[in-house]
């Protein structure tokens, strides 16, 4: 049988398919004519050629400009690294598609079992199949794409178009989310502590064809998604089991850790996977999925109506916190080379810490193949098992840190052995990195809280100091805010800080009663001193709808250290109000191996001390105190921070174009307390001039630790900090430094030490308040004249509980503000504490010291009053006694002894004489008085006189004003202290309402007026007011001072009576004295009076 031609060129039909019927033969011809391959074959070549035609085009219109061959070049080299981006997310993309494809196949043919599926008996240790879940989820996912679609372009394209006035022809072309179903690789079951919890680990991967287009018309963009993956672990936990249809009350949701994810962009969106901007653009994205689905973020989903406690399961307390002591590492490899690599180097080795989305970096260590950091950090454990403690080691270098090595570890072995200290192995790298980690539990105990931060005292960290407690803020909502100008809605959000740590919750838009429902989490150090400071503003920031500061001891006596209740807002509307709850937890370390330190001597005698009526001879009761060796040798360390220079920029502007400068503060730590400046805004050379004092003792070991940051809206930047032995301070009595910054390049700070030294009298204590008074700084607390130490040993014949048990008894010491509070000691009516502590005193006249004795449960047992100046009077100082408590029953064995604190370095010892009021008669000439200006502060003051003398003048007939006038080298001010009137004039029957006011002369406008308090009917008043004018020397010299006692007519007058004036010439005063002097008033016809 022949063939034709045309059949011999065909060929053989290709096997397994059917002869190909010719369709398009033209019945009238004998030539077939061209097809639709044809045609489509011809406009692939013609649209391949216009690709490559279009590349030219910016070639062309870069030579048309005038460009130089580098924009062309940069342009090729954007170009190529796009394209690699690209076909790395495709190849990525594809290879993730068939592994999932043939995961099934692959499985049985390497278990032997060809074309069919895994049995359901064949199960692993930890993780279990799915596959009847993957199942259901794949023959739903075509109707949830359904879904979808509907979402997307009925709620969420209208919302984006009402949203911008640019985006009104905003519209999603396309919705697909393909063939490629959500899969769950495996899953894990926890056995959870608790009965009415059920704890899900599933294993998700997502390699889909998702495709999504959208469209804004009016400026021709388009821009979409095609292919993504996602891959991770999502927690699920069912709770809280009831006994109610549907069982499950709740369902939480959210990822461990951050899940991988991979974008194939296409349109206008092609950009995003440009080198730099690829990583980005997947950042970014991340952190808005992290923003609610990755811990301590949780996504949860009521499936019963009226459920209890929503803000408990949405932000459940922290499972524990792990104090991470990041000591050292060694046996790292080296990673820098020389001369090309001929010569090798060594490393700059520095660790980033990781659990969960907290994240530290620890300092570089310069050169060094077995660093010592030495540094603590402290994490919040929300999971327990699930949750890593990874450490990274890399090596800095200019461009990219070099990988040294890994380590990872679960934190259930932390909670399982409470302190882990070992060396473990990096993996990737070689080497070890030692690591000390302790789990701290949080109980909702107080009085845990004294016995963890005496523990803490003793704690050496940095970068910051060891935290004694956590404080977890449920903002819930607010009503009735005040409405912005034109009776506008606002746009309110909320922002808490704790100390230098400022967290801010989203923005509820148009509404005066806003819904947040955020948690905050805050580490304390100290929960007695610090507070909680709540501003609730519109989101511009610029107006602030009210405020709420909250001191944190006032959930050390609530309830389970929880507050849930409304809180009146300040300086916001009558019935504006906040609702939140606080809840504290004490962070204590449980182990046998930490053993907490006590008092030398302390005994503990709960149970073993002889009860009323024991046949054991009671021993003799003693008459005084047996304190230790240690009592009584403290030190108060006087720190002037005074100014810094050169510190480095840490302000950016319209992202970072634009350098600004920093808004500084110290830090200060020492003796275990912390210290903090006010903030210099805008200035690299601020001066603060503050003054801080802390008790300090001759432990060896102590350092005093200085830190400077610029205060930022979120976190605080770093500009430098020094540390010196506190050793070298106490031996030296006195330092005046300019101190250079560490761990920055620039900035020095000079700082002012002094220790001073209680003496047991009190013949300068006048002397002592006066030199307070002329060195205080106006930003400072007021200065301590004189230290209290109190021992308190025992106490005796307290009452008891009911009538016949003992109690449980502590007592607490309080100065002022400051408390002390003993250990407890149970069951006894004679408790033994041996305890000691100090107070620093700035009145001795006027303060005192108050005792009272409680029981756990029956609350005060008795009090003492100890007013201070009856310590004035004693014998050194000093009361060593027992004291009978107020109730009339029960005595205290307690030794109270004060001390003077006298400046060495100021000379103020060295005053033996008191000059008398002629003095005021010598008029030393102006050049003589700026010479003693010239001198510093602390040589001056050995010239103070007594001002109370009694070879004094007598008293003239319209009484005296008694005032400071002093010129402040230091500060470039001159400062007035109006401190008291006496034997004013009466005009009338009723006594007058005075008051002091002054005036710079010849100036007579406001600036430089100034004026006192006004006292009720007293014509001996006391002021004790203090006031300051910014001038040079020169121009006070040249000023004059009136000073004019004067009180009010009547009530409903605004008239003034003048009771007396004097006038002070400047320039015929020793402003160096800084003397406290009586001054005679006269009328206003005199000119001057002394």
């Amino acid at each position: 049988m022949e063939r034709s031609p045309e059949e011999e060129g065909a060929g053989p039909e290709p096997a397994g398919q059917p002869p190909a019927t010719d369709t398009t033969r033209d019945p009238g011809s004998g030539v077939p004519p061209a097809g639709p391959g044809a045609a489509s074959e011809a406009l692939a070549v013609l649209f391949s050629f216009g690709r490559r035609l279009l590349v030219l085009v910016p070639v062309y219109l870069a030579g048309a400009a005038g460009l130089s061959v580098g924009f062309v070049l940069f342009g090729l080299a954007l170009y190529l690294g796009w394209r690699r981006v690209r076909d790395g997310k495709a190849r990525s993309l594809r290879a993730a598609r068939q592994l999932l494809d043939d995961e099934e196949r692959i499985t049985a043919e390497t278990l032997y079992m060809s074309n069919r599926e895994l049995p359901a008996w064949v199960s692993f240790p930890d993780v279990e199949k799915v596959e009847w879940l993957n199942k259901i989820v794949a023959q739903v996912w075509p109707f949830l794409g359904q879904y979808m679609e509907k979402l997307l372009a009925e709620t969420v394209a209208p919302a984006v178009r009402g949203a911008n006035p640019h985006l009104q022809t905003f519209t999603f072309t396309r919705v697909e989310l393909g063939e490629k179903p959500v899969r769950i690789i495996g899953v894990k079951v926890h056995p959870s502590q608790r009965k009415d919890q059920i704890l899900l680990d599933l294993n998700v991967s997502y390699v889909g064809d998702v495709q999504i287009d959208v469209e804004v018309k009016k400026y021709f963009c388009k821009a979409g998604v095609k292919g993504m993956q996602l891959h991770g672990v999502l927690r699920v936990i069912l709770e809280p089991l009831t006994g109610d249809l549907p069982i499950v009350g709740a369902v939480s949701m959210f990822f461990i850790k951050r899940p991988t994810l991979d974008i194939n962009w296409t349109g206008m969106t092609n950009l995003l996977d440009i080198p730099g901007l690829s990583s980005l653009s997947d950042t970014m994205i991340m952190d808005s999925i992290a923003a609610f689905l990755v811990l301590p973020n949780r996504l949860l989903v009521p499936l019963v109506p009226d459920l209890q406690d929503v803000a408990q399961l949405r932000s459940p307390l922290p499972r524990g916190i792990i104090r991470i002591h990041l000591l050292a590492a060694r046996g790292l490899s080296s990673k820098d080379k020389y001369v090309k690599g001929l010569i090798e180097g060594k490393s700059d080795p520095y660790a980033l810490v990781r659990v969960g989305t907290q994240t530290f970096c620890s300092r570089v260590i310069d050169e060094e193949l077995n660093p010592h950091w030495g540094e603590t950090y402290e994490v919040i454990v929300h999971e327990v098992p699930g949750q890593e403690i990874e450490v990274e080691v890399f090596d800095k270098d200019p461009d990219k840190d070099d990988f040294l090595g890994r380590m990872k570890l679960d934190v259930g072995k932390v909670l399982q052995a409470g302190v882990l200290d070992d060396w473990y192995p990096l993996q990737g790298g070689q080497g070890q990195v030692h690591l000390r980690l302790e789990w701290l539990s949080l109980l909702p105990d107080a009085e845990k809280l004294d016995k963890v931060l005496q523990w803490n005292r003793g704690i050496t960290s940095r970068p910051e100091p060891p935290s004694a407690a956590i404080l977890v803020v449920y903002l819930d909502r607010a009503q009735d805010l005040p409405l912005k100008k034109g009776n506008k809605e606002p746009n309110p959000m909320v922002q808490l800080s704790v100390q230098d740590v400022t967290q801010e919750s989203k923005a509820t838009y148009g509404t005066n009663s806003p819904v947040w429902e955020e948690a905050f989490r805050f580490f304390l150090q100290d929960p007695q001193s610090q507070e909680l400071d709540v501003q609730v503003k519109d989101d511009s920031r610029a107006l602030t709808l009210g405020a709420l500061t909250l001191p944190l001891a006032r959930l050390l006596t609530a309830s389970e250290l929880t507050l849930d209740q409304w809180f009146q807002l300040s300086s916001s509307g009558p019935n504006s109000r906040l609702y939140m709850k606080l809840v504290m937890r004490i962070l204590y370390l449980d182990s046998s191996e930490i053993h907490f330190p006590t008092v030398p001597g302390a005994q503990d005698l709960d149970g073993d001390s002889p009860q009323t009526g024991s046949s054991v001879d009671m021993p003799p009761r003693p008459w005084q105190t047996s304190p230790n060796s240690h009592f009584g040798t403290e030190n108060v360390l006087r720190i002037h921070v005074l100014e810094a220079q050169d510190l480095i920029a840490k302000d950016r502007f319209l992202g970072g174009l634009v350098k600004g400068k920093s808004d500084p503060y110290v830090k200060l730590r020492v003796a275990g307390q912390s210290f903090r400046s006010h903030v210099v805004r805008e200035d690299l050379n601020p001066r603060w001039n503050e003054v801080f004092e802390v008790i300090v003792t001759s432990i060896p070991g102590q350092e005093l630790e200085i830190e400077v940051f610029d205060k930022d809206l979120d976190k605080d930047d770093f500009l430098g900090r020094y540390k010196m032995s506190l050793t070298t301070v106490l031996n030296s009595g006195f330092l005046d430094e300019w101190l250079t910054l560490e761990d920055v390049p620039s900035g020095r700070l000079h700082l002012r030490l002094e220790r001073l030294t209680p003496r047991p009298t009190a013949a300068e204590l006048e002397e002592v308040l006066q030199v307070n008074n002329l060195i205080q700084t106006q930003k400072s607390s007021e200065l301590a004249a004189a230290l209290l130490s109190v021992y308190l040993e025992r106490a005796d014949n307290l009452p008891l509980r009911k009538g016949t048990k003992p109690p449980n008894s502590y007592a607490t010491l309080t100065v002022g503000e400051t408390s002390h509070k003993t250990k407890t000691v149970s069951q006894t009516s004679a408790p033994i504490w041996e305890e000691n502590t100090s107070f620093l005193i700035r009145k001795p006249h006027a303060e005192s010291l108050e005792l009272q004795v409680r029981g756990e449960g029956t609350g005060t047992l008795g009090s003492i009053s100890l007013p201070l100046s009856e310590l004035l009077q004693a014998d050194r100082l000093c009361l060593d006694k027992w004291f009978t408590l107020s109730n009339g029953q029960g005595q205290v064995l307690m030794r109270a002894q004060l001390g003077i604190l006298v400046s060495q370095h100021s000379g103020v010892e060295a005053h033996s004489h008191s000059h008398s009021s002629s003095s005021l008669n010598e008029e030393p000439k102006a050049s003589e008085a700026a010479a003693h200006i010239t001198s510093p502060v602390q040589e001056v003051r050995h010239r103070l006189p007594h001002g109370d003398s009694p070879s004094e003048a007598p008293i003239g007939p319209l009484g005296q004003v008694k005032l400071t006038v002093w010129y402040h080298s230091d500060e470039q001010k001159l400062v007035s202290i109006i401190h008291s009137c006496r034997a004013l004039r009466q005009n009338g029957r009723d006594l007058p309402d005075p008051y002091v006011s002054l005036l710079l002369l010849p100036d007579k406008n406001r600036g430089t007026k100034r004026k006192t308090s006004q006292k009720k009917k007293t014509l001996d008043p006391e002021f004790n007011e203090r006031f300051e004018w910014e001038l040079p020397l020169d121009g006070s010299l040249r000023r004059k001072l009136d000073v004019s006692v004067k009180s009010n007519s009547s009530f409903m007058s605004r008239e003034r009576e003048l009771l007396g004036k004097v006038q002070l010439d400047l320039a015929e005063i020793d402003l160096s004295q800084g003397a406290a002097q009586w001054y005679d008033l006269t009328d206003d016809k005199d000119k001057n009076g002394s």
